[in-house]
Formats: C-alpha cells, structure tokens, sequence
C-alpha cells in the first residue's frame, strides 16, 4: 500500500464520517473519490495530508518523506497560493499594468531542475505564457499553471479537486493527456475529487464514493460506471422547485449592452479587437470562446470593474459610459457571479450575510439589511436547497455549496442583467439540475437579459437563442 487509513476518526468533531474511515491505496492505482456536494470528499483529502489530528485509528504512508513533500493537493481556492497574493482584489486584475512589481508565469515556474522544467514545458506547450504577468491569466490558465507549479515539485501522490472545471475542451484534452503520460514517466499516482460520473478519465482504476460523510466500498471504475443504481443514490434528482420571490417592475430599457469597436490592450498584448456586440433588452445570449481570448476582461467591462470601459464606446441601459453615472448605478442592476468572484470572496461571515451583500454589490455586508431584504435572502436560498447553511461561516462550506451561496447572491435583487460566467462550476449533478431549472424560470420574467459563460455547451439554457464568439489573439 502506498497510504492506508486504518479505523480513522478525526479530532474535531464537526468533520467526522458517520462511520471510522477506512481506505487503503495500493501501488499503482489511480483514484477518484466522487460524490455530491458538501459530502466530505475535501475532509478526505485533508486528512491524507494529515491536516487533521485524529482522535482514534491511523494514517499510514508506504513511502519514505515528509507529508507535504509526497501528497499535494490543488483545489480552486488555492490559485491564490500560485502568486501568493492573498491580499490581492478583485478588480487589482483590471487595474494592473505591465510596469507593476507583479510576477510573472516564468519567474513562479523556474525554481526547480531544469530537465523537469523542460519536460513540464513540453508537454504543457506553456512558452507563449512564460512573460506574461500571473494576475492577467484567466481563471482557466491560472488552473493549468498552478498544477503545473505543484508537477514541478515532483510529488509521488496529487489530489486534484475538480480538476476540470473552468477549462475549455482543448485544455480538458491538454490536462487529461499530461497526467497520463506524467503518471507514466514519474511514477505519480493521482486522486481526483469529483461531482460527476462524467467527468472521471479513463486513467482512473477505482473510485470512492463519499456521501453525507460515509464512504461506501471502493469499486473499480469499471463496475461504477456501469452501476447507474449507485450513481442515482449518489446523485438523485432535486425536489421539486420552489416558487421564486416576486419580479419587480420591468426595465423598459431598449438596449442593455452595445459595444462599438472596443479594443484593450495590457502592454504589447491584445485582448480584445474591434469588439461589436449588441444584446437588446430581454435577450438571452451565450458568450463563448477559449480559455484566455478575453470573456472575463469583456465582462468586467459590462460589470463596472475595468477602468479601459471609459476609453472605449459603450453603452448599458441606453446610456453611455462615463456620462455622469457611477459604478454603482450600473452594478445595481446587474447580478453577476463567476470563478474570479468566487476566487476572491474570502469572508469569514454567515453565508446569509453573502447572499445579502447582492443588494449591495458589496463584498461581505456593508449595511445592515432590513427585514424585506433579509426574507428575501433566506426566500432566494431556500429555492437554491442552502437555507439551512444561512448561519455556517462561508469559508468552512465547500466550494459547490459556496457557488450556490453566490448564485443567490447574485439573483437577490431581481436584476435586470443577469451574467452568469460558468455558474455550474463546480457542482454535483444533482444541483446543476437545480441551478439550470432557476436560470431557465428566472429567465421567463418580463425583460430579463442573460448572458451566459460556459466551456460545456450542453450545459445553455434552453432560453438562450444567441451565441457571441470570442477568438484568442496571439
């Protein structure tokens, strides 16, 4: 065995399963622990890093080091460790220049042997991104860097926490063909940690499954994709909806966003060139294109958060920008949430608190919510299944109940302009139905605009009837 778990029982008692944890991972396998959100599968890999004393039972490890050098671990939320800018903002990204003391890919990437480096480069084909600064990379690229940075490490056993999501198809294929060929090369075993049946590789010899913090008996891969009854127990379909809060009055605004040849440029680098886009009121419309050809930056713009949008022709809600009205005119009528958001908001506050920072468009509550809006915080987390997380703090929930926290956050004010950039990340099937089935009622409202973001385009609402395409410029 290269780590077995014998009989474990954690410390602390609000992380422990319902039964002592037993799991044992032999010589050569490769893993995926899979299961709903919020089930317990990032309590496992903590524990396999022993970032929990256990109060009974033992952590066993068949190779000789020390912990954190033989087993890394990468989750969403440790992007921010890739620049270590954990006091970075949210809009620094939009504010940032090419002159400023930030770090690039190349200077966070070199600090190891350079025959490793040049494996990891060749196979990730990353030279294009070497000079460019950390912060300009999109949530996509950030992902594939920061496992890249972990690789270079050289571990002997990765947990990888959703490896997939945010990354276009060709990047999907990109990850997918490195770790096989760098399990083969470096003798790595991998555990993936997973919310979709779909989305476990062929590479994977045995699965996990984790629910309501009991692990069921491992299983082959093989027996678990075929076994649809567990899959069903696992992943079973949501109630039935509840009734969304009451619409306010419709916008009779004529035009939400028009763009008229918006160009941006970081440097020497061009993002965006002569970008026309119009999306009339009460359209629902796909936004799409690779990793790093520019959606995050174009939607910064629409949000209010990118000073270049005061250098360029654009209009929201039939009125120029930078003709006299402020960010947050513009933000009250928008509901938005996206990897970056997510990756930023680090509040250690109630997750009602969260939700109702969307009628403020604030990070964590600035202002005191009065009762209407508090009612209609826990009404938006009640239709989203999270009212009974109100009271946890947002920073001990796990990253799918967190994206659920943000979504309702984002439809707390019945906004006029809804922009959604991958708002299925990271969740189990079963409240992607969920989420999917509130995009597509919230959508029947009168004059409610949608842009939407995803990489899996199975995934747009049957509303959406436009598609916009970005393309990446060199």
């Amino acid at each position: 065995m290269i780590v077995s778990i014998e009989q474990a029982i954690p410390r602390i008692p609000e992380i422990r399963f319902q039964e002592p944890i037993q799991w044992q991972i032999g010589i050569g396998e490769q893993w995926a622990v899979i299961g709903p959100n919020g089930s317990g599968k990032t309590i496992l890999a903590d524990l396999l890093q022993r970032r929990y004393a256990l109060k009974e039972g033992e952590i066993k490890f068949g190779i000789e080091g020390k912990t954190h050098e033989i087993v890394k671990s990468i989750a969403f939320k440790d992007i921010h460790t890739l620049a270590d800018q954990r006091n970075t903002y949210y809009q620094q990204r939009w504010h940032a220049t090419e002159t400023d003391e930030l770090p690039t890919v190349e200077s966070l990437l070199t600090n190891t042997s350079d025959v490793l480096f040049e494996e990891i480069q060749t196979i990730f084909n990353i030279k294009e991104h070497l000079q460019k600064k950390i912060i300009h990379l999109s949530s996509g690229e950030l992902r594939k860097f920061l496992i890249i940075r972990t690789l270079l490490s050289d571990p002997k056993l990765l947990i990888l926490d959703n490896p997939f999501i945010g990354l276009d198809a060709e990047s999907r294929g990109i990850l997918m063909d490195m770790l096989e060929q760098v399990v083969k090369l470096k003798n790595l075993q991998v555990i993936l940690l997973l919310s979709n049946p779909d989305d476990i590789p062929e590479m994977i010899t045995h699965v996990l499954p984790v629910i309501d913090r009991k692990c069921y008996d491992p299983i082959t891969s093989e027996l678990f994709r075929k076994d649809k009854v567990l899959q069903r127990e696992l992943f079973p379909a949501p109630n039935k909806q509840l009734q969304q809060p009451q619409p306010n009055e419709a916008s009779l605004h004529q035009t939400t966003v028009c763009m008229d040849k918006v160009s941006v440029k970081y440097g020497s680098r061009t993002i965006l060139k002569d970008v026309d886009w119009i999306i009339k009121n009460g359209e629902k419309w796909a936004l799409c294109g690779p990793n790093g050809s520019g959606k995050s930056l174009l939607l910064s713009l629409i949000y209010a958060d990118n000073p270049q949008a005061y250098a360029q022709k654009i209009y929201l809600f039939d009125r120029k920008r930078g003709t006299g009205e402020s960010i947050w005119d513009i933000k009250k009528r928008i509901g938005y949430v996206s990897p970056e958001i997510h990756l930023y908001y680090m509040e250690n506050v109630p997750a009602l608190d969260i939700v109702c920072s969307g009628f403020f468009d604030s990070i964590g509550l600035s202002r005191k919510c009065d009762a209407a809006q508090q009612y209609t915080a826990i009404r938006w987390m009640s239709v989203f299944g999270i009212e009974q997380l109100k009271e946890r703090s947002f920073l001990s929930l796990s990253s799918g109940e967190q994206r659920l926290i943000l979504l309702a956050r984002a439809f707390v004010k019945d906004p006029d302009l809804i922009i959604l950039d991958e708002p299925l990340h990271g969740l189990d099937i079963s409240n992607k139905q969920r989420v999917s089935n509130i995009i597509e009622h919230f959508c029947m409202r009168e004059n409610k605009t949608l842009i939407y973001v995803t990489h899996y385009l199975h995934e747009l609402p049957n509303c959406v009837t436009k598609r916009f395409e970005l393309t990446k410029h060199k």
